[in-house]
């Protein structure tokens, strides 16, 4: 099986996830966010074809990293191979984040017409998802671009059938909150 890349893996991110992370850029994205900082992630014939197996080697010999980050372009896009990342690196102990320009709603909408999209959401750990707002952009807010985009626990979001924000990652405790009108719970 092959992924299309934006480009080779990078090693030791600390701007895309918690921790020292493996980042692994899928080639590919509709969203097409105005102010993206990757638009040359966008094409779906940009980039390059990668051998998932030697992609698998890559994150393995990856030593000292605490996870690995499916961004892009979007990983929903190549949904066969991003769960073929996904599972393999949760097998050997890392855990997952992945950026994305739907909501965890549009997700999980998905969902119920394509079951890999589920598939692929149960192996994430952290997802940050919505698309990049320009209006909205912070530099203030940690691992996101713009202040609408959320940090979400996918297991606990799974469970509990809505989004469960993560909010040690925001610059103040605003969202510290339960949102009765929206019906996420914030932690």
């Amino acid at each position: 099986m092959l992924i299309r890349l934006a480009r080779p893996i990078q090693r030791d991110s600390i701007v895309d996830g918690e921790g020292l992370r493996t980042v692994i850029w899928t080639q590919g994205c509709a969203h097409k966010c105005f102010g993206c900082h990757n638009p040359s992630t966008h094409s779906f014939d940009g980039g390059f074809a990668q051998d998932i197996d030697e992609l698998k080697k890559q994150i393995k010999n990856s030593h000292n990293q605490d996870g690995i980050t499916l961004s892009g372009g979007d990983p929903f896009f190549q949904l066969d191979a991003s769960i073929e990342i996904a599972t393999y690196s949760q097998s050997i102990g890392l855990n997952v984040w992945a950026y994305t320009g739907y909501t965890f709603e549009q997700l999980m909408l998905l969902a119920n017409k394509n079951d890999k999209v589920l598939m692929l959401l149960q192996q994430i750990d952290v997802l940050v998802d919505g698309r990049f707002e320009l209006s909205k952009r912070s530099l203030d807010w940690k691992f996101r671009g713009s202040k609408n985009q959320r940090i979400i626990d996918v297991k606990k979001s799974l469970k509990g059938n809505k989004p469960i924000i993560i909010t040690k990652y925001n610059k103040n405790n605003s969202y510290n909150i339960l949102n009765k009108k929206s019906q996420h719970i914030y932690v």
